[in-house]
């Protein structure tokens, strides 16, 4: 049986009393659909990846856009050869995607007395004009780890951990930037366009202008600018199984490290410090050596749990 993934998101405005219904309705709709993946559900919209038969993943999207507010959710899928997560996962959270200021609503013109604008949308087909332009400052809003898997070429890479660190980079790092270079444009994009979406909200609250981004993110870009024309190099970091993906959305060269859960490529695996499950470049000096045996003693029971014919889902680590 084949499967398919599909990445969504749309910022709409939830009161916190209509939260645990969506939860009930979609963890049911899941279950019965033979859906796994994780969907976020926040006073600012919603936000999920999920894999399963395509007929389970479309009675799900169809679902959500039955509401008025989400009749527009902007939704990638992608053919998988196996099941990409261990379970199902519907959570009601502060936001759908952390950033910690409270004043950024992007609600896309609802509830106009709060609703942050946005910035200007701009299509796959006509993202490489846009960021060609000289005058045109391209910023991946995405962590360090992922760009450093792939990006557009020149983009500027903020070298955050994660997406909270973003204002304290616009105030430290861009503004300098800006006032300095002075560019006409300023475009942003992520891997699904959520993280570049609420930043070009919080870029126009902070004063900036001619502020884009690539709408649906680089999947939509993968999916539909052809390789000879693209200007993405490498592979896209996703939030499952695959780890990453290639221009052809087929599951990419990098695994992940089952102890710090970060991204490794082909050199990565072979380095001396690369354990399977225990240990990687990138996490050998932060855990300690009970830390490194509890690490062993999960690799092996998923590798019994493997020769039984079994899924080992467990905690990676504390």
């Amino acid at each position: 049986m084949g499967f398919q993934v599909a990445a969504f998101y749309r910022f709409a405005l939830f009161s916190q009393e209509e939260l645990p219904l969506w939860q009930q309705r979609l963890r049911s709709l899941g279950e019965a659909a033979e859906l796994k993946g994780t969907v976020l559900l926040a006073p600012e919209g919603v936000n999920g990846t999920i894999c399963g038969p395509e007929a389970g993943v479309e009675s799900l999207v169809d679902q959500l856009r039955l509401d008025p507010r989400l009749v527009d959710l902007e939704v990638k899928t992608a053919e998988a050869h196996q099941q990409t997560f261990y379970r199902l996962k519907v959570r009601i959270k502060r936001e759908i995607v952390t950033m910690g200021c409270g004043a950024v609503k992007p609600y896309l013109g609802e509830a106009p007395r709060e609703a942050s604008a946005v910035g200007t949308h701009v299509s796959a087909q006509q993202w490489n004009q846009l960021i060609a332009d000289p005058d045109t400052l391209v910023i991946d809003t995405r962590n360090d780890y992922e760009v450093a898997l792939g990006s557009f070429a020149g983009a500027i890479d903020p070298g955050t951990r994660s997406f909270r660190e973003f204002p304290a980079w616009v105030e430290n790092k861009l503004k300098p930037l800006v006032a300095e270079q002075k560019p006409r444009q300023i475009a942003m994009f992520c891997t699904g366009g959520i993280r570049c979406e609420k930043a070009t909200a919080y870029l126009l609250q902070q004063g900036f202008e001619g502020v884009h981004h690539l709408q649906g993110g680089i999947l939509k870009y993968l999916e539909t600018v052809p390789e000879p024309t693209s200007q993405w190099q490498g592979e896209c970091f996703v939030f499952d199984q695959r780890v990453t993906v290639n221009h052809q959305l087929e599951p990419g060269e990098a695994s992940l490290c089952h102890a710090c859960r970060r991204p490794l490529t082909a050199a990565d695996r072979l380095l001396p410090s690369y354990v399977p499950g225990v240990s990687c470049g990138h996490c050998l000096a932060e855990h300690d050596a009970e830390d490194r045996g509890r690490f062993a003693e999960r690799q092996r029971q998923i590798g019994l749990a493997k020769a039984r014919g079994e899924a080992h889902i467990g905690k990676l680590h504390q």
